[in-house]
């Protein structure tokens, strides 16, 4: 990426929207908009940390496109003769046509549209958001950058579900896998580090979870599948579930409609529905830590998933040499590390508990105890990795 472009990067949530502003591949400055009771408030985090609270006039967060020029502007990050050169947008979408990195354009526009019907639940909020960029940044190049890219060469074998294939493919229904941005980061963050072994299983544990086995620097298995939804218990998401049960579950809760069903299965289920109180993973500990019978058994369906789940891994790669922990809870969880390789040994992993506590100031650091494989924390950085992706796309 050309040091001196201006790239903005969004990262828009269902109640919240996220920018950062790169000058190359340096950070310039991040804006995070969010409710503060019926005020909107944005928060900007400078390059070095500092942080300023400014209180905005507009009251929906779809606003915020339209007024992030003024407030760069009026901060003095644009104006004059600076102003931004691209703007890139973290797509997560089923269909093979979103697994590659696109200009936007009508083309794009047009299947976004059609994927707001294919996962009703995770697209509209990203494609409004690009859609709003669109209409208030017509001179400026606008990137989708696919959250499945990375999963594109996985063998036919991890990809298709036990259907019709021929079926499979007019349908476009198959396993993509996600966090691929995140997933991408890690690897080639090894690469540069010399530290990426040939088999591979990263834990990407946050309020998503996903599990994938990595081989010779490329994706080979992935436990999320066709949407977000799949593979580990999650914050609010079941992860796998019997398609049966899911129905039965419909027709108890008297939903009518797919989408509501969806829906509970994505904003209502896991730590949050097995445990009955929180979908936050320090919450969840504190009310282990008290007794609490329904937090414990969130805790350990958490572990206990992911634990299975390393063994899937682990069998599709045909062993494995080492493990890296990122994303939110397994960059700062030494709890949830500790208790997720407690039945490790068997893959000959253990980790040191002395070397597992604390806050990690370096990047990478190796938790294992002597004599043990890798086990690695790593901080992920989706951000670079989406800035490296845009830089190939615009050379194409």
């Amino acid at each position: 990426m050309d040091k001196n472009k201006l790239i903005l990067i969004t990262n828009p949530g269902s109640s919240s929207r996220k920018y950062a502003l790169y000058k190359g591949t340096d950070l310039v400055c991040s804006l995070h908009f969010e409710f503060e009771g019926k005020e909107i408030i944005c928060t900007l985090k400078k390059a070095d940390g500092s942080k300023k609270v400014l209180k905005q006039t507009f009251k929906e967060l779809t606003s915020t496109v339209a007024n992030i020029n003024r407030i760069l502007t009026e901060e003095g990050y644009l104006g004059g003769m600076s102003k931004i050169d691209a703007i890139l947008a973290r797509v997560a979408c089923p269909g093979e046509y979103f697994t590659e990195d696109h200009i936007v354009d009508e083309a794009y526009l047009k299947a976004l549209e059609k994927g707001k019907k294919r996962a009703p639940l995770h697209v509209p909020v990203v494609a409004g958001e690009i859609e709003h960029f669109v209409k208030s940044f017509k001179d400026t190049p606008i990137l989708a950058i696919s959250d499945t890219s990375f999963h594109t060469d996985r063998p036919d074998l991890m990809k298709y579900y036990g259907f019709d294939t021929d079926i499979a493919d007019k349908a476009d229904i198959k396993k993509f896998g996600y966090h691929g941005l995140s997933i991408g980061s890690i690897v080639n963050y090894m690469k540069e580090q010399d530290i990426l072994p040939e088999k591979l299983i990263v834990c990407h544990l946050g309020s998503g979870s996903s599990l994938t086995a990595v081989f010779e620097g490329k994706s080979l298995d992935t436990t999320m599948g066709y949407s977000p939804i799949g593979g580990l218990l999650m914050a609010t998401r079941c992860g796998d579930m019997d398609p049966a049960a899911a129905l039965a579950l419909k027709r108890y809760l008297g939903y009518e409609s797919d989408e509501s069903i969806e829906k509970y299965l994505n904003k209502d289920c896991g730590l949050l529905g097995v445990s009955g109180q929180s979908d936050d993973m320090r919450e969840i500990l504190r009310l282990r830590d008290e007794g609490d019978k329904r937090g414990t058994f969130a805790h350990a369906m958490y572990v206990y998933r992911v634990q299975s789940c390393i063994g899937q891994m682990a069998a599709s790669l045909g062993g494995v040499d080492a493990i890296v922990f990122t994303a939110t809870i397994g960059e700062r969880s030494d709890e949830i590390r500790r208790t997720v390789t407690q039945k490790l040994s068997y893959l000959g992993f253990s980790l040191d508990d002395d070397k597992n506590v604390g806050d990690f100031e370096e990047r990478h650091v190796n938790i294992a105890a002597d004599g043990s494989k890798p086990i690695w924390v790593i901080r992920t950085d989706e951000f670079e990795e989406m800035l490296r992706r845009a830089a190939l796309l615009l050379e194409k």
